[in-house]
């Protein structure tokens, strides 16, 4: 037998004894063995399998994974899910502690700086976000040009890449303070560009920001304010509102973050970047996800469809939506922190009856085993939609409220990737299967 290689290359000795934290490949095409490098956490280097090739002219192996189900394209230190345990960290912190403990901007500070702050580190950032809060008026001019009936989210979109024109010097971005300053402004104005977007598309004159309220409470402002004087949002809004916020913020490479970092692998400006990740989010298999259980549950009605709908399901002529999650096997951890917090809100708002409907279809769920055994356990997207229908957002809302807290968490991510010297631009191979080789016929003899 040929000798074996190892993951730089060169020849091994065959004694037999293997090595202690690497992966024998035989290659039964060739008879050759190959030793690959296993590194911590039980993965291999996509690029060691390049090397095992049946000719020297071979492209060498690679490996075929739709949808990224089993590839991991970074390292990373921001966040922490056990899917099988129904696990959740920021940097190391457990998501039910934060959210009941902490705030939206302390846990910002958090995700874009890896350690929580100190008072005054706190106090400091929280003023460097507040100052930040408005934005130029042209911006305005870009609003006005929507249609009233424009969708809030795709009106955000445009406007966070339109704010990029804005500070051409964005595009600056190994530059590590200038990259801090983009942040702050990014966190700051997405507040306020999400309020010009729901008055727009309520047909009101936009409400600028009241620096001297709290980051979720000046949003509800921004929203809701009537008139002149003070606007003072319920504190139990304010706080249910401030915990889907932190509940949102960051949820390792899924499908919005990866086209955030696939983005700025290229050096794009954070703006461009960030309007791009948010174009995924809008995706009804994303950020749409809490809209689909609303209507789910419109559309069930009353106590007594409940049934007939489950054995839909069961047949797959319905879909039981806000069940189930491509990560957790477990309970969506955030999922019973929100349930906690939908009761609140209900005690303000009044009670909605979908909430019965939501609780029955949970109740059936987790002790059917049906549902069970395929892991269909609620996720966060189950109780949000309802909790956001209370407050008064329209479901054009939603994906919009999602992005606010989530821009934290891709910035993260986005000068995570900057700092990360493995990193280049994002350039996945593919598997041509199209036709060969052929000459070109003019038109008129083809």
């Amino acid at each position: 037998m040929e000798g074996r290689k190892a993951g730089n290359g060169e020849e091994m000795t065959d004694d037999g004894s293997g090595g202690k934290n690497s992966l024998t490949i035989k290659d039964n095409r060739t008879g050759r063995e190959y030793e690959v490098d296993i590194l911590d956490g039980d993965v291999i280097r996509a690029m060691d399998l390049r090397q095992i090739k049946v000719d020297e002219g071979d492209f060498g192996m690679m490996t075929y994974d739709p949808g990224f189900k089993n590839t991991a394209s970074t390292q990373s230190t921001v966040t922490y899910i056990d899917g099988g345990k129904g696990i959740l960290r920021y940097r190391g912190y457990p998501i039910e502690q934060l959210a009941e403990r902490s705030t939206f901007l302390e846990v910002a500070y958090l995700l874009l700086n890896g350690e929580l702050p100190s008072q005054s580190e706190l106090d400091d950032f929280v003023h460097e976000i507040t100052v930040h809060t408005y934005v130029h008026e042209n911006i305005r001019t870009v609003m006005n040009g929507f249609r009233y009936d424009a969708h809030a989210m795709s009106m955000l979109i445009s406007s966070v890449a339109a704010l990029g024109t804005f500070y051409p010097e964005a595009r600056n971005v190994r530059d590590a303070d200038n990259r801090r300053l983009q942040i702050h402004r990014l966190v700051a104005k997405m507040p306020t560009l999400a309020g010009f977007t729901y008055r727009h598309h309520q047909g009101l004159p936009p409400a600028y920001p009241e620096n001297e309220l709290s980051f979720t409470a000046n949003f509800l402002n921004m929203l809701f304010r009537i008139g002149g004087g003070d606007y003072k949002p319920n504190p139990v809004v304010e706080r249910a509102l401030d915990i889907l916020f932190i509940l949102h913020a960051d949820h390792e490479q899924n499908c919005s973050t990866t086209a955030m970092r696939v983005i700025g692998s290229s050096e794009a400006d954070p703006y461009s970047a960030l309007a791009g990740a948010m174009g995924a989010l809008f995706g009804p298999l994303h950020g749409g996800a809490n809209e689909a259980v609303l209507r789910m549950l419109q559309r069930i009605g009353t106590m007594d469809n409940i049934p007939s709908f489950m054995e839909g399901v069961k047949r797959k002529e319905e879909r039981l939506m806000g069940f189930g999650h491509r990560v957790y096997k477990a309970y969506d951890p955030r999922a019973s922190i929100i349930k906690r917090a939908a009761d609140d809100v209900f005690e303000v708002t009044g009670r909605n009856q979908l909430l019965d409907i939501a609780l029955e279809l949970e109740r059936i769920a987790l002790d059917d085993d049906f549902f069970v055994s395929r892991n269909l356990y609620p996720n966060v997207d189950f109780y949000s939609g309802l909790i956001y229908e209370a407050l008064g957002f329209p479901v054009e809302m939603f994906p919009v409220l999602f992005a606010i807290p989530r821009t934290v968490g891709w910035l993260a991510q986005w000068d995570e990737l900057l700092k990360d010297g493995e990193q280049s631009i994002a350039r996945p191979r593919q598997i041509f299967n199209g036709a060969p080789a052929r000459d070109f016929v003019l038109v008129e003899n083809r």
